[in-house]
């Protein structure tokens, strides 16, 4: 296994080696989201319906999701430990076990997303017999029937972010946005009214390819299907490129065969990270459980809101992300100090970039909302989504400190207690005061966007306060555990 000094965060200088493992992971949060961006901003052009039908869609797609995504994290950290404590033996077989035993996760959670579609859309208020609720299941069905290939590529993401390598996921899911953004407009609008093919000035070919073909796209399902074909693209290299040993992780059939002592410990960190990605997920469908009950604009505003939120979410989370990594691996060389210092820089880094951020946010928020939206009802979804941000965006920089610290605790294993945080966050301080304040308070949807900024506030006061404690800062691997596995 070659060594990068940019992978190894245990030694020497932290601020190079820390940057070039975020910056990646940023730009691959980014990426991510742009999924996501691109398709509100191409089904946007179809009306409030269709943009509504992706609002009510995402949560519970992000819940089942989550699930099986809090066991991706346990083989980060694994992977993580070990190669700190220098047990590169132990490497490839916990990669490898959580490889598998995600698969199998995903496999069934797609069965069950896919025959539960319209139960989940009724239990977050969709209403039975519209298009909204339509083009919801449609949608639905598609991202569940390929829910693996994005399984896959979280898995090939943490196992490498363990590992040290935050490069290749980004070059892998940089040639699928790009896919992404051209096959979205094909498949939503087919060659007959393809805004793509007026955008670039090729009409002429517009009107052969809907000669030759009379294709007239899918509406909002051909998101969903665009979104699938995209990502298998960076998830099957991705998963190859593991077996290959030109990652530095060297996979093969036999650490696929799953083994009940590494599955308990997969389980035993991964299980809290689940219930937090998951409950995550479920207060984002509580929430637009609650921003439905004023109506459907309100819906399509906070799908575009929570769209902008989580643009600048990629960085608190991509930095996150690299705490995790440098945290874990200088808990497993015994070195908790220099963990500490991690924290530290990550924190100022941050919240001085989100002083910036909350200024442009706030000086520039119409035009920001309206790049989302066009057509009818577009004025009244953009006048909610400008008090958003100027409710929310001050409490950027909070957040951000939240998402750092949060980061330490799982790279150390301590995944449970960035389960209780954020499980006390998302709903304690974020879903009952919006239906408080919403409901009782009749404060319409500027409660639910005070209840936001109560939450980013109040989570990063309550981790900062546990951070002090000092107890988070004993790795999760122990002498049993780096033990190299017996030769088969």
């Amino acid at each position: 296994m070659s060594e990068d000094p940019d992978r190894d965060l245990t030694s020497g200088s932290l601020w190079r080696p820390l940057l070039a493992l975020s910056a990646p992971i940023v730009v691959t949060q980014l990426l991510q989201v742009l999924y996501n961006l691109v398709d509100t901003i191409w089904v946007g052009q179809l009306g409030k319906d269709a943009v509504s039908a992706l609002s009510f869609s995402w949560p519970p797609v992000f819940v089942l999701i989550s699930l099986g995504g809090g066991l991706t994290l346990a083989g980060s950290v694994l992977v993580a430990q070990n190669k700190g404590a220098d047990k590169l033996d132990r490497v490839n077989e916990v990669a490898g076990q959580t490889l598998a035993f995600v698969t199998l996760f995903s496999l069934v959670l797609g069965v069950v997303g896919y025959f539960m579609t319209p139960t989940f859309l009724r239990l977050i208020g969709a209403e039975p017999g519209t298009n909204v609720f339509a083009y919801s299941v449609e949608y639905m069905r598609v991202i569940f029937v390929g829910v693996w290939f994005m399984f896959g590529f979280f898995v090939f993401q943490s196992l490498l972010r363990g590992w040290g390598d935050t490069k290749t996921p980004m070059y892998l899911m940089g040639l699928s946005v790009a896919v992404n953004i051209v096959l979205d407009p094909i498949f939503i609008f087919g060659f007959q009214e393809n805004p793509l093919f007026a955008l670039v000035n090729l009409e002429s070919l517009q009107a052969s390819l809907y000669a030759a073909t009379g294709f007239t796209g899918y509406g909002v399902q051909g998101a969903a299907i665009a979104t699938i074909i995209s990502r298998s693209l960076a998830t099957i290299p991705g998963i190859a490129l593991l077996f290959t040993g030109h990652l530095g992780l060297s996979l093969s059939l036999s650490d696929l065969r799953l083994e009940l002592e590494t599955m308990k410990k997969i389980v035993e960190i991964g299980y809290p990270a689940s219930i937090e990605q998951s409950s995550g997920a479920l207060s984002y469908s509580a929430m637009t459980a609650i921003v439905a009950i004023v109506g459907p604009t309100a819906v399509a505003s906070f799908g575009i809101s929570s769209r902008i939120n989580s643009l600048v979410f990629l960085l608190a989370v991509g930095l996150g992300m690299g705490v995790e990594t440098a945290v874990g691996q200088n808990l497993g060389a015994e070195r908790a100090e220099r963990a500490r210092r991690v924290v530290f820089m990550a924190v100022g880094m941050l919240v001085s970039v989100y002083l910036v951020l909350t200024l442009v946010a706030v000086t520039y928020a119409e035009p920001i909302v309206s790049v989302f939206i066009d057509g009818e009802g577009a004025a009244e979804v953009v006048a909610i989504g400008v008090r958003f941000l100027y409710i929310v965006a001050p409490t950027w920089g909070l957040m951000g400190v939240f998402h750092v610290i949060k980061g330490c605790f799982n790279g150390a294993g301590s995944t449970r207690a960035a389960m209780i945080f954020s499980v006390t966050a998302v709903w304690g301080l974020q879903v009952i005061p919006a239906y408080v304040l919403l409901r009782w308070f009749e404060m319409g949807t500027d409660g639910a966007w005070w209840a936001i900024a109560l939450m980013h506030v109040g989570a990063a006061l309550l981790v900062t306060a546990w951070f002090a404690r000092d107890t988070w800062s004993d790795r999760v691997v122990d002498e049993d555990d780096l033990a190299a596995t017996p030769a088969d």
